[in-house]
């Protein structure tokens, strides 16, 4: 039997938010479909951008009308029976539903104040901390002082920070046994741009670090896929602003990282103009369009808002980058075009045909897996034992 339950009602709440979001949004393509068909075009060329008209537009618009007032006093009612039940702890299957709708909506839900939209945080074995006074969170979680080597974790994109744990193996646990590491994750709205996520997350790391309770003396950022693109982003405005942090960090290391975005979702954007070809089928582009800031930031590994197109890896930092293909050694095919799935083998290792864009990760800071996928980099052995090659030799 499901307990009621704050944070139960908040998810029914944001649930029926984006469902009457969405319908909304669908009332909105098929009152253009009906626009278009009424004025005839030609099938080339741009769709009428008037809405309907006379009896036919007074129903679009009460039909929108109707729903967002339904909307409306939906939401204040689940919000006044929220406030009045106790919270909750999330778990491990709300928390992976929940990212994955922040990696495909997440810039949305925060824009319309959805309570599904994550809040950025820092967390120590599965539970945030209060990046004012660390030492008191990782004390009374580990029952020891945290030390002067500290890890944190990136996830990737519609993740969070609990699915670095993969059949059984967390990178972070294992590395924070073997070498004596202080370890945390961050978990964050991956819907949103890169650049937003990367301010948020130096600022984040200016306080902690301020705060440190020890003598740091190693900082490092180890982040799969788009979190590899955020620990860069944190750099780039970590350095913008003038923050401390980046002085005490010694390595970033990137699991599966598209440096110079993915086929995937350049072919999103392929298809949302083939579809803006015909005044027919324009209307069903905005579906496509809908897809979150984060992920269209994947496009082409852009890493700030507003800023350089190009930003090069940090000076002063020693970075590494493992890359996988799920090709057999020496696939021409495997290693350029599929690469591990998701990401190329160029894009993960930082290679640009423009050589002024080449990231140029050293030889010996490079390591590629055969027949590995994108999500297997978080559990093989053989990632594990670089990783562990990496963040025991001196920075």
């Amino acid at each position: 039997m499901i307990t009621p339950s704050r944070t139960l009602m908040s998810d029914v709440r944001g649930v029926a938010k984006l469902t009457l979001d969405a319908t909304v949004g669908a009332v909105d393509v098929v009152e253009r479909m009906h626009r278009t068909i009424q004025a005839r075009p030609g099938p080339l060329g741009e769709a009428p951008q008037d809405p309907t008209n006379g009896t036919t537009g007074r129903v679009y618009r009460a039909v929108r009308g109707g729903v967002r007032l339904v909307g409306w006093g939906l939401d204040a009612s689940l919000g006044t029976v929220a406030n009045l039940l106790p919270e909750a702890d999330s778990g491990p299957r709300r928390d992976a539903l929940v990212a994955a709708v922040n990696g495909i909506s997440g810039d949305y839900l925060a824009r319309t104040g959805n309570p599904l939209a994550s809040e950025m945080s820092l967390r120590f074995q599965g539970r945030p901390i209060d990046v004012a006074r660390p030492a008191d969170s990782i004390l009374a979680a580990a029952g020891k002082p945290p030390t002067g080597r500290l890890l944190i974790l990136l996830h990737g994109l519609c993740l969070n920070d609990l699915q670095w744990r993969r059949h059984g193996h967390d990178h972070g646990d294992a590395l924070a046994e073997e070498l004596g590491w202080t370890v945390l994750y961050l978990r964050y709205n991956s819907g949103l741009h890169i650049g937003e996520n990367g301010r948020a997350f130096s600022a984040l790391l200016e306080t902690l670090v301020e705060e440190w309770p020890c003598p740091l003396d190693e900082l490092t950022l180890l982040g799969h896929s788009m979190g590899g693109l955020v620990a860069r982003s944190a750099c780039f405005y970590g350095a913008e602003q003038g923050h401390a942090w980046p002085k005490r960090l010694r390595k970033l290391v990137f699991l599966g990282t598209p440096h110079h975005g993915s086929p995937l979702e350049r072919g999103g954007q392929r298809l949302d103009q083939v579809l803006d070809l015909s005044p027919y089928s324009a209307p069903l582009s905005r579906l496509g369009k809908a897809r979150s800031a984060g992920i269209q930031d994947l496009r082409h590994g852009t890493i700030t808002t507003g800023g350089p197109d190009f930003v090069p890896l940090p000076a002063g930092v020693e970075c590494y980058a493992a890359a996988a293909t799920l090709g057999a050694r020496r696939s021409l095919l495997a290693e350029r075009l599929v690469g591990d799935g998701l990401v190329p083998l160029d894009s993960a290792l930082g290679r640009h045909k423009d050589a002024a864009r080449t990231l140029g990760f050293a030889k010996s800071n490079q390591w590629i897996g055969y027949e590995t996928g994108h999500l297997e980099l978080l559990c093989r052995p053989e990632v594990h034992a670089q990783l562990r090659t990496w963040l025991k030799e001196s920075g």
